[in-house]
């Protein structure tokens, strides 16, 4: 049995599901994650914070859109008269809850609520379709098996339970179809797992489900060596290890989610990612196996605010570093990157909704110095802090940027720099010609080897 998920681009038109549709009509029991459509989430979230802010004539308008988009969206979806009332009886249900969110005071369980819709109207939309074409499947509401607990983290015993017993119910079904993204809390609230959870709804799934697989379907062809946005001619890497995979979601490609790799692992169960547009491609696979390249891949993580804190206190002081993270932890605030010297401590985060409320805390340690617009570039490979020939060549590629921090050894596959974001698109490049181009990885080389 094999997980598939879908993303909002692979089911943002009514064509884009047909061609879902043909691509999950085997006769294999399988089961499908969606999405909400492209671009629903984020009109969601506007309405929210239209909500929020008291600006009804705006919550109003972004009603009327949706009732626009989705009823071109159910015509040409649904061409016979009896699954479109179906489907239009789906949107009525979703414009109703909105419209009844105008007159209610903006609460946090209800904003949540708000959110879940556009992955429980994709996914009706899309089962409807599916008993229009004749498909032997069901429709499993994510909140009747995906639960958090206070801590945020996934109920993994819980959801095992719920879903044996969820499968031994509906065993006579081909495909069950279900959300990502939603779940319920421990106060049995709709709450989520955070924006691009739907990818961490998907191994959390086939970890407890034991699945073969997990393919998670999006629209490019796998796992990048680098970004396509800002570097010419990138190309899809055939394998990567968890670890890789992990390293390389968490510092900026955006084709995975970087939870999902966890529940995957810990389970030992393989992902692959492929590209809806093109499915005969064999994508990327994610396991155990190393690529075995010395240099994988490389991602940029912006929005990274520096911060260093310079104080003669800290020479043979015991304890000034449990002090000074316990201020980030107290704010629930992650660090990136950290380096020490004898009195100075530098760090970055790349979330500054806390950073006053840091600053303060941490203003009596020391000199307190803080630098917005950075990014994060990581170079990802097997092993790659074994290379001790490669740290003094990256240096030499990038002379003339201005390269504020550096991350080596702390794990095993990444190294990681910090530079202005002004000089990132160039740094990517520069170090993208010499790493994959000039020697290519096919034969294990690279010129600062």
């Amino acid at each position: 049995m094999e997980v598939w998920k879908f993303g909002g681009t692979s089911v943002g038109s009514p064509q884009r599901m047909r061609e879902v549709a043909e691509l999950i009509h085997s006769g294999k029991q399988r089961w499908i994650v969606l999405s909400a459509v492209s671009g629903t989430t984020n009109k969601l979230v506007a309405f929210n914070l239209a909500i929020k802010s008291n600006d009804l004539n705006r919550a109003k308008e972004i009603i009327r859109e949706f009732e626009k988009e989705y009823d071109s969206f159910i015509r040409d979806l649904l061409p016979e008269l009896p699954f479109q009332e179906m489907g239009f009886s789906v949107l009525k249900d979703f414009i109703t809850l909105l419209n009844l969110t105008l007159t209610s005071p903006f609460a946090e369980p209800t904003a949540k609520l708000i959110l879940a819709q556009g992955e429980i109207l994709s996914t009706h939309l899309f089962h409807i379709y599916l008993k229009y074409r004749g498909f032997n499947a069901a429709l499993l509401s994510a909140l009747d098996f995906m639960q958090i607990l206070p801590d945020g983290e996934p109920d993994f015993e819980w959801i095992s339970k719920r879903l044996s017993f969820i499968m031994h119910e509906y065993s006579q079904y081909d495909l069950w179809i279900t959300q990502g993204y939603i779940c319920k809390n421990s106060n049995s609230e709709i709450d989520n797992l955070q924006r691009g959870g739907s990818d961490y709804t998907a191994t959390i799934l086939g970890a407890a489900i034991k699945a073969e697989e997990i393919i998670i379907w999006t629209d490019i062809d796998g796992m990048h060596n680098n970004d396509p946005r800002y570097v010419q001619n990138t190309y899809p890497i055939r394998k990567v290890s968890f670890r890789e995979a992990a390293e390389l979601a968490y510092f900026g490609a955006k084709i995975l989610h970087p939870t999902c790799v966890i529940p995957a692992e810990n389970a030992d169960i393989p992902i692959r990612l492929k590209n809806t547009f093109t499915p005969d491609s064999s994508g990327t696979l994610i396991s155990r196996e190393t690529s075995g390249h010395l240099v994988t891949a490389m991602a940029a993580k912006d929005n990274i605010t520096a911060i260093r804190i310079r104080s003669g206190r800290m020479l043979n002081a015991f304890g000034f570093l449990r002090r000074v993270f316990e201020v980030f932890e107290k704010h629930h605030t992650s660090i990136d990157m950290i380096t020490t010297s004898e009195v100075s401590v530098s760090l970055t985060i790349d979330d500054k909704s806390k950073l006053n409320h840091i600053i303060t805390d941490i203003s009596p340690f020391g000199e307190i110095q803080v630098e917005d617009d950075f990014s994060i570039i990581s170079i990802v490979g097997d092993n790659i802090a074994k290379a001790e020939k490669l740290l003094p060549g990256i240096f030499e590629v990038l002379e003339g940027i201005p390269i504020r921090m550096v991350s080596f050894g702390g794990s095993p596959n990444t190294i990681s720099i910090l530079v202005p974001s002004t000089e990132k698109m160039i740094s990517l490049q520069k170090l993208d010609n010499i790493l994959f181009h000039t020697y290519p990885l096919t034969q294990q080389k690279t010129n600062i080897q």
